[in-house]
């Protein structure tokens, strides 16, 4: 076994790869990560290519439409987990990894089902991704489902269902706002460190190639809804954190995942602006957003 050594938003990842895999291609997203630096890891996965395991004894939690790619969720009787994780786009939908982890997910294993590439990609990458969501829940630690942008030093999270325009608005600000670029297009990840909110890049960031090893403190969190108009208004706190929820990946049935999540956003919600922006897909909407919300130097003095 190889092991390799990747650090996101500051937490350690151990990943043990058999002889016959390549750790960076299979997670080429994951090169930007790569560290030297010594620790406990927040969890260690164990790769290896084989057969499915057999969850029939298990118990089914339910099959998850996860962004196109379907998860199914079993749980054992001693707390552990099983993840199978399937692309249906990708050779008729065939299974491409079983993951299984024990209750506090520090300690995994990925079995690589699938017979390409791609699937093995695809199947390695989803079981990190979650692996890495539930071990870090009680760490203040939430990775959400959103856009960032950094502009003169502060991250901003644009948040909303797939397909609403997360990316499409991060863009034109990247166009229109000076001083703009993108930190990350699909899951960032948002930390509380030594009381402040940072965002931080990931190697999961959907359809847009952007691994970004980088952090900046939160600026604010913005849900967008289409509108006819270009509009925009703080939300209370209340109405912030059952928009943010569904936002951060989570396990609503788990108590220890869902009450860590549930904890941080609350203390976030103490710090951070969040806002709701109804607009259209144009260089207004960007211009309103921004003079809204950007933190001026003012305003931290």
């Amino acid at each position: 076994m190889k092991t390799e050594h990747y650090q996101v938003a500051l937490h350690r990842l151990d990943i043990r790869f058999p002889e016959q895999l390549d750790g960076p291609t299979v997670l080429p997203s994951f090169r930007p990560f790569v560290t030297d630096d010594e620790g406990e890891p927040l969890l260690t996965m164990d790769v290896e290519i084989g057969a499915a395991p057999d969850f029939g004894q298990w118990e089914e939690i339910g099959q998850f439409d996860c962004g196109g790619a379907n998860h199914g969720v079993y749980r054992d009787p001693q707390g552990g987990y099983a993840f199978e994780i399937s692309l249906p786009d990708c050779d008729g939908g065939a299974l491409s990894c079983c993951m299984t982890a024990n209750a506090d997910f520090t300690h995994c294993r990925a079995v690589l089902t699938g017979q390409t590439l791609r699937q093995h990609q695809f199947g390695l990458n989803n079981a990190m991704m979650m692996a890495y969501a539930f071990a870090a829940a009680e760490m203040d630690t939430l990775l959400v489902h959103a856009s960032v942008i950094r502009n003169e030093g502060y991250g901003y999270l644009f948040t909303a269902p797939s397909g609403t325009g997360k990316s499409t608005h991060t863009h034109l600000w990247y166009q229109y706002i000076p001083g703009s670029d993108l930190m990350n297009d699909d899951n960032p990840v948002v930390r509380i460190v030594d009381g402040e909110t940072r965002i931080y890049g990931s190697p999961w960031s959907g359809k847009t190639p952007c691994y970004r090893n980088i952090w900046a403190p939160v600026g604010a969190i913005t849900r967008i809804e289409q509108k006819p108009e270009n509009t925009i208004r703080r939300m209370a706190p209340v109405e912030a954190f059952a928009m943010l929820l569904p936002a951060v990946s989570s396990m609503k049935w788990d108590k220890r995942v869902y009450e860590g999540i549930c904890h941080c956003i609350s203390r976030l919600l103490r710090t951070t602006p969040i806002y709701l922006l109804g607009c259209r897909p144009d260089e207004e909407a960007a211009h309103v957003s921004h003079d809204a919300i950007a933190v001026r130097k003012s305003s931290q003095e």
